[in-house]
């Protein structure tokens, strides 16, 4: 019998280790728990190294957040008779981890693209939803739900089968057709800047401030804040951070930092040679 590899990521101890321990009961799963997303990291880097990869991860929708109200329970058995955990009380939880799980998801999707994740979420809401499955979730699925219905999941994504409440269907496809509007847009207006300014944004999104890009693109600092402002009017935009939130909405990535880009271009009285 083929095993399943599943890792329960819950910053809640109790909550995270009772799911575990359902989890287990079944004869083909194998179940891990952390509770941190650095936890987490930590578990898949050993697992590859040793040749046990994990198949499936199941994330909390809110690691790292502080705990609110204990969630409601889930509820029901699986073929194996186990009871899923009961509500986790607020203070259970271990250390948080460095972010939320939907940023888990997107580290482990960069990283470790044959790992199926899905989010374990408290609460129906599409607009996280839809931003977990841009991040590389296979599924969404709510804590109240049985344990028969969590393990149909983590073998329906290991088919490459992605899993939806169909309560929050219609929310997700028109939180998806909007953030495809938007990312329309921001395309159109990456595309109206120059090779300069676009050279100049890339430096943006990788965090240099106007003096680092001087630097970058050998040019003076005073060209470098006119590129700037230039930039931030084609983008329609009033801040540093609101250009680079829309250079990543159009897929446009940081400047590699080990290289210049420009090669040796200099200026003559104010302009690129």
């Amino acid at each position: 019998m083929a095993r399943i590899r599943v890792l329960v990521v819950d910053d809640h101890r109790v909550f995270a280790e009772s799911l575990a321990a359902a989890l287990a009961a079944e004869p083909d799963v194998d179940v891990a728990a952390a509770g941190t997303g650095q936890a987490a990291l930590r578990s898949l880097e050993r697992a590859a190294a040793e040749g046990r990869r994990f198949d499936v991860l199941l994330v909390d929708a809110d690691l790292g957040v502080t705990p609110g109200p204990a969630p409601a329970p889930l509820t029901g058995t699986g073929t194996g008779g186990a009871s899923l955990p009961g509500p986790r009380a607020p203070g259970d939880g271990t250390a948080k981890g460095p972010a939320d799980g939907i940023a888990l998801v997107a580290g482990v999707r960069g990283t470790y693209p044959a790992v199926r994740t899905v989010v374990l979420a408290e609460r129906d809401d599409p607009r996280r939803a839809a931003l977990a499955l841009q991040a590389g979730a296979a599924g969404w699925v709510a804590k109240d739900c049985s344990l028969q219905r969590l393990l149909a999941v983590v073998r329906g994504v290991l088919r490459d089968e992605t899993h939806l409440p169909p309560a929050l269907l219609t929310g997700v496809l028109r939180e998806l057709t909007e953030a495809r509007r938007h990312r329309t847009e921001s395309e159109r207006l990456v595309e109206s800047l120059t090779p300069r300014e676009r050279e100049v944004l890339r430096c943006m999104v990788a965090g240099l401030g106007r003096k680092a890009v001087a630097e970058r693109l050998f040019l003076s600092p005073h060209t470098v804040r006119t590129h700037m402002q230039n930039v931030l009017g084609k983008l329609g935009v009033h801040s540093t951070l609101a250009a680079v939130a829309l250079a990543r909405r159009a897929g446009v990535g940081p400047a590699p930092l080990e290289a210049p880009l420009a090669g040796n271009v200099v200026e003559r009285g104010g302009q690129p040679a």
